[in-house]
This record gives structure tokens, sequence and C-alpha cells, in this order.
């Protein structure tokens, strides 16, 4: 089915990542409107109400304004802390610096395509246990959307020909994979048995805020046995464990690829239940692709929201989070506009929220302890291309992870490639007779600062016909021929148009960590103040940004009154969790 159902004039505006400029429309002053993001279809994108085609309603930015939360960003962890806040009776605002929400799982169109702006693997979207947080984060607003199954994860493509598809069935990827390591059969069991139970354990539970003590202490009442598991493992690296059992070092280097993908750094600076998580969720409810994009997530979250009674306000630039008596109460806009709330939930980066949205003389200690253990992760390299079906053999897998000739170039920028095709699940994203390819590899912003427009140019079409030359020599010949559309974005155009800190997609431990302990939570020594996404615990990923969504909600529901909470108990978990920190 053609992807273009709507006139043009009908259609989503400009691209979250490229080109913005395209979006037309003045600015309006942000009041509080009651906006919906542009609706998904079943097939197709509909930009029903988009903030920059309606009146901007005044009123509501004043003290009395009303607000339980206000979440500055639109990216999915922000959207899940507002939904899950809305869904419990909270008045919340969201103000999103762009034209539609979703941030780097947002999407756009070029030509009759649609991209996803950042990952097609979705994890969450299962139907059930309680790992499936994108399909309850939707529930909660009373949404739901239609997914394809992918049959497998990810086809691996690695040195000394090394050739490994994960496939959604559990005992076929272990059937696989004993196939090209028979000698450390008994080795894999064990590690990926002991990622089982732990994520056996975590589904058993239900998922809320780590730093409220009534949800806890019930918690290790009922299944006691699964939380002494998680707290067994919660100091431990998965490339610890992986050592245990398996010797083979380029079984363990494969481990280190699995782990890559997931978190951009290898199994000894991966959190045992980061990766367990995702290992395993892979087979338990599998890769499922929403039908009409990624983008549906976010459009879909936005207007769940606005369903319950709360708002989204579109084209508002926070530049302020507004502090009286050290207690974080509102925040600016760029155009001087202000809101007002009970508690602030910041959805940008913790560089950004600390270093640019607080104006703060000192850095608060707890800041200084997390930019001591952790780095901002490498940003990206993207290549968004439009291509004639005819390339791609009838049998092409849809991601595909890339690493040639030798292992020490895993982690090195531009060395591993990462390719989605979501054509291959959903035809509608693509014109008839043609694929999308979504191409990433790692990139430091320093490798593009300092250049003219013109080398700037230059450099994106070198790098990007370097990275296709690879692909056209690995997987598909002709593929440079066959493309239609090429749209390049390097690491200063995350930073650009998805207000990414240098491009960067999340912290990365400076040295070998203790699993998850020096991660930051939702909370923050700033009174009110509460931050969300990748950048707290636990980490990168669609799935892993959701759980924090739903964890900062039900934490700031207990702090203004919605969910039952002990102060006592508060102080002594408090307590500890930073005492378990300085172990960090």
């Amino acid at each position: 089915m053609p992807l273009l159902l709507l006139p043009a004039a009908a259609r989503p505006l400009a691209p979250p990542l490229l080109h913005p400029s395209a979006a037309g429309g003045a600015a309006r002053p942000c009041g509080p409107a009651l906006q919906r993001g542009p609706r998904f279809r079943r097939r197709g994108v509909s930009s029903a109400a988009v903030a920059s085609e309606r009146p901007a309603v005044e009123g509501g930015s004043g003290r009395g304004g009303g607000y339980d939360a206000i979440v500055v960003g639109s990216g999915i962890g922000g959207l899940v802390a507002a939904t899950q806040l809305a869904a419990k009776g909270a008045r919340v605002l969201v103000l999103e610096k762009y034209v539609i929400p979703g941030g780097s799982s947002g999407y756009y169109r070029r030509d009759g395509f649609t991209f996803d702006v950042g990952s097609s693997v979705m994890f969450g979207f299962s139907d059930k246990g309680n790992l499936n947080l994108i399909t309850q984060a939707l529930e909660a607003v009373g949404h739901k959307m239609e997914v394809i199954p992918d049959p497998s994860t990810v086809h691996f493509h690695l040195p000394g020909d090394l050739s490994v598809l994960v496939h959604r069935e559990y005992d076929d990827f272990i059937a696989e994979l004993v196939n090209k390591f028979p000698h450390e059969k008994e080795g894999i069991l064990k590690f990926y048995g002991t990622c089982w139970k732990i994520f056996n354990s975590l589904n058993s539970l239900e998922l809320k805020s780590l730093e409220e003590p009534l949800y806890l202490f019930g918690q290790f009442f009922q299944k006691p046995l699964e939380c002494l598991t998680l707290a067994y493992y919660l100091p431990q690296n998965a490339g610890d464990i992986a050592r245990k059992f398996i010797k083979d070092q380029q079984l363990l280097s494969f481990i280190d690829a699995e782990c890559f993908i997931v978190s951009t750094v290898n199994a000894l600076q991966t959190p045992m239940i980061n990766a367990s998580m995702v290992l395993c969720d892979r087979h338990f409810g599998g890769i499922n692709y929403p039908v009409g994009g990624v983008g549906g997530i976010a459009m879909s979250l936005a207007d769940g929201l606005v369903d319950k009674g709360s708002e989204i306000c579109y084209k508002a630039n926070v530049t302020n989070v507004i502090l009286e008596n050290g207690k974080a109460v509102g925040v600016r806009l760029s155009n001087g506009k202000e809101f007002f709330a009970k508690t602030v939930i910041s959805n940008a980066t913790r560089w950004d929220t600390f270093g640019k949205l607080l104006k703060v003389e000192e850095l608060p200690e707890e800041e200084k302890n997390f930019q001591k253990n952790y780095v901002k992760a490498s940003s990206f390299l993207s290549i968004h291309m439009g291509v004639k079906a005819s390339v791609l053999p009838a049998d092409t897998d849809c991601h595909h992870f890339v690493l040639e000739d030798d292992w020490a170039n895993l982690e090195k920028s531009y060395g591993s490639i990462f390719l989605s095709i979501p054509t291959v699940l959903d035809p509608s994203l693509a014109p008839e007779g043609h694929h999308i390819l979504h191409i990433f590899t790692t990139a430091g912003i320093e490798d593009w600062e300092g250049l003219s427009r013109k080398d700037y140019e230059k450099k994106k079409e070198l790098m990007a016909s370097e990275i296709i030359k690879r692909l056209e020599k690995k997987l598909f010949p002709g593929l440079q021929d066959a493309i239609v559309l090429k749209e390049v974005g390097s690491p200063k155009t995350h930073r650009r148009f998805l207000a990414r800190n240098d491009g960067t997609y999340g912290p990365m431990p400076r040295g070998k960590p203790k699993g998850l302990l020096a991660m930051p939570f939702n909370t923050t020594s700033i009174d009110g103040l509460y931050c969300v996404g990748d950048s707290c615990f636990p980490g990168q990923g669609v799935i892993a940004v959701a759980f924090s969504g739903i964890m900062c909600a039900h934490r700031v529901a207990a702090d203004i009154g919605l969910e039952q909470r002990s102060p006592v108990l508060d102080a002594g978990l408090l307590g500890l969790l930073r005492w378990f920190r300085t172990l960090a």
C-alpha cells in the first residue's frame, strides 16, 4: 500500500532530525494549549493537530496554573512519566522544543519515505509479563498500537566470517550459537541461563520507583527470593559473569557485541541487569515493530496525555528551571514566558539539566559524583536512505550488525555498523518497489568541530560513502547505484535538532563500573526537581527510558500525595542508597 495517503498540506511537519526549516509557519507564543500530537493512523501519518496550526491558548502560566508537574521535553522517558502521572489524576504540562513529540524516537518524511529518527528495534511491546513497558504506558492512557512481530532481533556479521542470527525463539538462537561454538555449550547455557534467572526475577515484580520504600518493602515481602536475586546481581557486569562460564575469546567477543548494540560499551562495562533485560526480552516478548513507524509511540502517548486532561505544548524552548528558596517551582521559556508547578521533571540529559537549565553557583555533590563516574557516550553518524527494493535479497533480515575485520574496532568511531530495514516488516513506510535503510555508526563530536560549512558537508558525504561501500561489499552488492534518497546526520546534527549534549545518547562508565550502583535515580539534590531518561537508572534504550519514566512518575506521585508514602522509611532508604553509591 502506498504511504502517501494525505495531500501535502496534511502531512506532518519537518523531520525532528533534519531540515527543521521545512516546517513552515512562525512559532507562536506558548500558552498551555490543549494540543495533540499528529495522530498516527494504521498506515501512514496524519497531522490532525500540530502545534503551529492551532491558536495558542493563554492562561495557566502563573503560580495559580494548578499543574502538579511540568515535564521538560517529550522523549519517551518524559512522555511515559507524564502519561503515568496523568493516569494517576495529576495535571501535567509537557513542554517540547520541537513541533512534534518523540525526540530521538520521532519520525520524519521525505519523498514518500517515513523514517524513524532513532532505533527501529523495539522492545517492551509484547502482551505479557511486567517488562512490556511500552504496552503498559499506552494502556495507562487508553491507547494501543498494532505491531508486527520480527522473526529475529539482529543478524551479526563479525570477524572471522562469524555469522550469528538471533532468532526470536530462544532455543533456535541457542542451537545456532552452540553450533558455532560446540566446545562452549555448557558455558553458553550457564551464561544465558543466568540472564534468564535475572530476567525472570525482574519480570515477576511490579516495576515502580526504587526510591519509594513502601513499594520496595512490599515487593520484598511478596517476592523475597526474586528481590534478593536482583540485589545480588545489581553491582555486577555482564562481562564478569560471562568470564565465569566461558573461555573462548571469540565467543566472549561476541557477547561484547551483544552488549555493545544495547549500551555502546563492551560486556565488562554493561550492567548485568541491563544485559539480561534485553538478551531475554527479545525471546520472551520478542521484537515488535509498530505499524506506521516508531514515531507513532510518542504520538499515541501525547494523544493519551491530552485524553487524560493534561497538556502538551510545542515550540516551547525551556531555558531555565526556576528556583525559589532552593526548590524547583517552574520553568522559563526562551520567549520569557513562565510556567509554575509543584514539581519539575527534566527529560534533558543530566549534563544539560545541571549545566544549562539550572543556574547554580556550584554543581551539587551528587552530580559531581555522577560526572566523576560517567562520561558522555559517543554520538552517531546516521544515514537514512531510500533504495530500490531489487538490491536486497528476498529473505533479508530486518536488523544487521556489521564488524568486518578486527574485534578491536568494536568500540572505535566508525568501527562497526548497525543497520535497520524496517520496510522488511512494514512496506508501507516506503513507496512501492523501495526499501528504507537506516544506518548508524558511532562517532565523536570532536571529529566534526571546527570545519567550514563546505568541509563539513564534504566530510559527511565522504564518511557516508565509506560506510555504504562497506555494506555494499559485505551485504548488498550494487547498493550505491540503488540509492534514490540519502540524508546524512552527524553528531552535530543530533546535538542541534535533538538537544543531545554533544550528540551523546547517554552516560558511559569511565572505567569498569560496579553494575548499576553509580547510576543516578530520578530524584535530585534540588527539592522538587526530578530527572528522567537515558542519563538516569537504568540507562540507554527505549525500554530503559520507559522504565525510568514509570519509576519517576511513581516517585513524584508519592511526593505530591497521589501515592501512599512513609517519610520515616523515606529517610532510611535515602541513606541506604547513598551508602550503596559510595561503594561504586
